[in-house]
């Protein structure tokens, strides 16, 4: 646990690809009404590819460290790569700590695990995964959908 522990810490305190970039398709503002956590997050999409996700966040490390994963773990994949690892990250999170997430599927955020034990923190852990899937919404792409296979 001691290694999840770092990566959250590491990508907390050196966010990855943090900083809002233009060109981008579609912003959104959300905010953690429980403990005050906050993101703006843009995307920038060519066809079927995340080509560019970038964010302001200001919050606790736990939702610092999960926009950073997901921008470095979405940015340059496909809508399909997306929505299976949006909807891995979401189970794992809500799973209460029966789901320990496919590090194959969601990278460093794999260490966001031991996050689904504490109800009052997966909001955090949720906060950037729940504005990039209002992001492409406005670009009419519903993350939720199944995936193709």
């Amino acid at each position: 646990m001691d290694l999840y522990q770092e990566l959250i810490i590491e990508h907390s305190k050196r966010p990855q690809r943090m900083g809002l970039r233009t060109p981008f398709d579609a912003e959104v503002h959300h905010v953690n009404p429980t403990c005050g956590d906050e993101i703006t997050l843009r995307v920038d999409r060519d066809g079927e590819v995340l080509t560019d996700i970038s964010y302001d966040a200001l919050g606790c490390a736990i939702s610092v460290a999960s926009a950073s994963m997901l921008a470095e773990q979405l940015t340059g994949t496909d809508l399909d790569a997306a929505r299976e690892t949006f909807a891995a990250i979401r189970t794992m999170l809500t799973s209460k700590g029966a789901d320990p997430g496919d590090e194959d599927v969601i990278g460093d955020a794999v260490a966001l695990a031991g996050v689904a034990q504490y109800p009052a923190r997966v909001k955090c852990a949720l906060l950037s995964w729940m504005a990039l899937a209002d992001a492409l919404a406005k670009t009419g792409v519903n993350l939720a959908e199944e995936t193709h296979v």
